[in-house]
C-alpha cells in the first residue's frame, strides 16, 4: 500500500506514543509494521532528496499532536503520550486530523497565528481548488515558517543561560549591532548593573550604547511590568536611553505599554519576534531549499 499522509498518521502516531517514551526513528519502525509498508516505501525520498517521505509525515503528525496538547517532549528527540493524549485514545474520533485538532484552542491559536484567516479556512477545509497557485504556495511557506520559529524556541529552552546569551551575542552582530563579534561578547553579559544583563556598542566606533536584558522563561510564563520598569529604572540610573529587554516567552499588555509610554527607547523582543530576527539574519539557520519563481516580463512583450 502507499505511504499514509500526515493526518492519516496521526492516531497511529498517538498509539504508539502511549506505550512508552519514543522518537520519530522509533516510531517510524512501528508504523511501517502497522502499515505492512514494503522496505522500498520506507526509503522512499522526498524530491528534495533530503528527507524520506515516512519520516517527514511522522514528524508532522507528531507536531501537530504537539501542538494540540496530545503529545509532550521530555528531552530533546522524544516524545511522549499526555493525558489530553491518553483520554483521546481512550474515546478517539471517527477522523483524527487537522480539522479535528482545529477544535482544540491550543491548536487553533497556533495554527492561525501566522497565517490570514482566509488562507487558514482553505487550508483547514482543503479547498485548494478555490485559492491561486501564490496563495497556496504563501500557505505552505507561512506553514514551515511557523513550525521552524515553533522548533527555534524548543532549541533554546533545551539548553542553558549561557547559550542564550551567547545567542543573543551572535544575533545583535548579525544585526549590526557591537562591531566585531569579540567586542560585543566582551560587554554583553558582564555588566551586573541591577536590571541590566549587558551593554553593547550601537555602532562599531562605540558612540553610542544599547544596554540589554534577557529572561529565558518557557512556555506559559510572560514578562510584566515590574521587570520592564525595573529594567528602565537600571537605564535612568546609568544615564542610559537606550534598551532592548529579549525573552524567550511573551510581555504582558501591561508591560507593553509601559514601555511604549516612558521617554527611554526600549524595544521588546518577546519569542515570537526573536525567532523571526534569528531566521532573518540566518542565526541558528540556514537555507534548505530555495526556489525561484518567475513572472511575465510585461515591457518584453511592448512593440515599440
Amino acid at each position: 500500500m502507499s505511504i499514509p499522509d500526515y493526518q492519516s498518521l496521526m492516531l497511529p502516531v498517538l498509539q504508539v506514543a502511549s506505550k512508552g517514551e519514543t522518537s520519530v526513528p522509533l516510531a517510524e519502525a512501528d508504523i511501517a509494521a502497522m502499515f505492512a509498508l514494503s522496505q522500498e516505501e520506507r526509503e522512499q525520498m522526498l524530491p528534495s532528496g533530503k528527507q524520506r517521505v515516512l519520516h517527514n509525515r511522522i514528524h508532522w503528525a507528531k507536531f501537530y499532536l504537539t501542538k494540540a496538547g496530545y503529545l509532550e517532549s521530555p528531552k530533546r528527540g522524544r516524545f511522549v503520550i499526555t493525558p489530553a493524549g491518553t483520554a483521546l485514545l481512550a474515546n478517539p474520533p471517527a477522523k483524527l486530523d487537522t480539522q479535528y485538532l482545529l477544535s482544540v484552542p491550543a491548536f487553533r491559536e497556533f495554527y492561525r497565528a501566522n497565517q490570514p484567516d482566509e488562507a487558514a479556512g482553505t487550508v483547514a477545509q482543503n479547498a485548494a481548488p478555490a485559492a491561486t497557485p501564490e496563495e497556496v504556495i504563501e500557505a505552505a511557506f507561512n506553514a514551515t515558517q511557523s513550525a521552524l520559529r515553533a522548533e527555534l524556541l524548543e532549541r533554546i529552552l533545551q539548553n542553558g543561560p549561557g547559550f542564550f546569551e551567547g545567542l543573543i551575542v551572535d544575533l545583535l552582530v548579525a544585526m549590526g549591532y557591537g562591531g566585531s563579534h569579540r567586542n560585543a561578547a566582551a560587554q554583553l553579559g558582564r555588566t551586573g548593573d541591577g536590571g541590566v544583563d549587558g551593554v553593547i556598542n550601537e555602532d562599531v566606533l562605540g558612540l553610542d550604547r544599547v544596554y540589554v536584558q534577557a529572561k529565558r522563561y518557557g512556555p506559559g510564563s510572560s514578562v510584566g511590568r515590574p521587570d520592564v520598569q525595573a529594567f528602565t529604572g537600571s537605564l535612568v540610573g546609568l544615564g542610559a536611553t537606550k534598551g532592548v529587554f529579549v525573552t524567550t516567552s511573551t510581555f504582558s499588555p501591561q508591560a507593553v505599554e509601559f514601555a511604549a509610554r516612558i521617554p527611554q527607547r526600549v524595544i521588546l523582543i518577546d519569542g515570537k519576534r526573536l525567532t523571526e530576527l534569528m531566521i532573518e539574519h540566518g542565526v541558528g539557520v540556514r537555507p534548505s531549499r530555495i526556489l525561484e519563481f518567475n513572472r511575465i516580463d510585461e515591457d518584453f512583450f511592448v512593440e515599440e
